[in-house]
This record gives structure tokens, C-alpha cells and sequence, in this order.
């Protein structure tokens, strides 16, 4: 588990226990946009910081306010910008992974449009990024596989897969395990945290209702290729848990 199994900076230990474990970093100090203009240095130079001793990463662009498909156009100028900034930024830093959200709003979005206009915006945008680069879209508040699905089907390019988060899913009422196998031919990620399945509480691994061990052999199982990265509040828990399990 150790080569596809990565900590997010969410957590402020993340640094220091994929350094003692030999685990990757997923660098989400740029989820907040303001990072990527007016407070760039000081975020920059953190980052840096601790990518110190790590040799594999994932780089988690900004989200809020933020949709592909927006009806607003120029919503949609401000999504391109944020995420070339994101994908200029990651590639900075060497980072050719990227995890960015769909952007999908239930009741302000309906699929016949969030569909065909987002396959127009990733087609525009894929235009000018490099072969290189690989971006895995999150979902949050999709209510199933479906729209995503839709989205990288129509767009069909091998930079564009899915991350899955298990935690998101299990807000949804179709839980994690059948969003695994739809989603499994453009799996590139996984986002891993628990949670009652009420609140996006990102607990620890074996904290909540997600059966976290079945979900991971399912994974494993369906998707070999993909990477995961935990993304919870503290981590140490998970890893001893994973420790224990045999998984790690």
C-alpha cells in the first residue's frame, strides 16, 4: 500500500508521518485561492517545506464558489483562471497529478445542462495542458456516479479521470461500494476518510459507517492502478488502524 497510498495536508502531521512511513503528500494548501495570487509566497515556501524528504504527490486545486458549468459566464473565466493557476502551480512544483471538484450544485445545476456545457469547458481547457498532466475530478455533492461519469465519457481524453471520495459518497444514500464499480475504468484517485453518514466529518478510517476494509479490497481489486490519499483530520489513527488491519 505503501506506492499508491498518500496523506493530505489537511492534517498537520501529514508531512512528518509520510516521511517516517514512506507514503506520497497530497498538497491541499491551494484549495484556498487567495493562495495561489495574494498570499502565494508564504504558501509556496510552506509547501516546499514540506515536500522535504517526500517523493510522490498529488496537488488538490481550489473549489469554493467555483463550477465548470456555471450559467454565469463569467463564473466560468474565473473557474479556467483558478484552475490554470492550480495546474501551473503544481507543475512548479513538479507535481503532474492534480485533483480538482466537477462543481455540481444539486438544484441549481440539472444534468442536461451540467453535462454537455462541462464537456465543453474540460475540452477547452485540456487544449493547452500538457500530455504529462493527470486530472481526477472529486466529486462532492453529485448524488451518483452518473454526472461524472457522463463528463469524462464525453469528454474522453486520458488526462481527465475521477477521484472517488468514499466520504462524500456515503452522504448520498448510494453508498461507496456501488459508486466503485461504475466509476472504475477512469479511476485515478481515492479520497479516504469516514464519517455517520449525515456530515462530511473526514474521521478517521475506522470511524463511521463507510466498511472501510471492504471498500479498500474493492478497490484494490477493481482498480489496481489507481493511487489513494487519507484525508483526515489528524491521520495517526488511520495508519496504526491500517497497521493493525494488515493493510499497511
Amino acid at each position: 500500500m505503501g506506492q499508491r497510498l498518500f496523506l493530505s495536508t489537511i492534517s498537520p502531521f501529514a508531512p512528518g508521518l509520510a516521511s517516517t512511513y514512506g507514503l506520497g503528500l497530497e498538497l491541499a494548501d491551494f484549495c484556498t485561492a487567495s493562495n495561489l495570487d495574494q498570499d502565494f509566497a508564504a504558501c509556496d515556501a510552506a509547501c516546499r517545506s514540506k515536500m522535504a524528504g517526500v517523493e510522490q504527490f498529488w496537488f488538490h486545486g481550489p473549489f469554493a464558489e467555483l463550477c465548470p458549468a456555471a450559467i454565469d459566464p463569467l463564473i466560468r473565466k474565473v473557474t479556467a483562471k483558478r484552475y490554470r493557476q492550480a495546474i501551473q502551480t503544481a507543475l512548479d512544483h513538479g507535481i503532474h497529478r492534480v485533483v480538482l471538484h466537477g462543481g455540481f450544485v444539486p438544484q441549481v445545476y440539472f444534468p442536461q445542462w451540467f453535462v454537455p456545457e462541462g464537456i465543453k469547458f474540460w475540452k477547452m481547457l485540456l487544449q493547452t495542458l500538457p500530455d504529462s498532466l493527470t486530472i481526477a475530478l472529486e466529486n462532492v455533492m453529485e448524488p451518483d456516479p452518473d454526472l461524472l461519469l457522463a463528463l469524462v465519457q464525453g469528454v474522453d481524453d486520458p488526462r481527465l479521470g475521477l477521484c472517488l471520495d468514499v466520504g462524500h459518497a456515503n452522504l448520498t444514500g448510494v453508498p461507496p461500494l456501488e459508486w466503485i464499480l461504475p466509476m472504475a475504468p477512469w479511476l485515478r484517485h481515492v479520497h479516504l476518510h469516514n464519517n455517520d453518514g449525515h456530515s462530511d466529518q473526514h474521521q478517521e478510517l475506522d470511524q463511521g459507517t463507510i466498511p472501510m476494509r471492504v471498500v479498500l479490497e474493492t478497490l484494490t481489486d477493481r482498480c489496481p492502478d489507481a493511487t489513494w490519499t487519507m484525508e483526515t483530520q489528524d491521520g495517526r489513527r488511520s495508519l496504526q488502524w491500517l497497521e493493525k488491519e494488515g493493510l499497511l
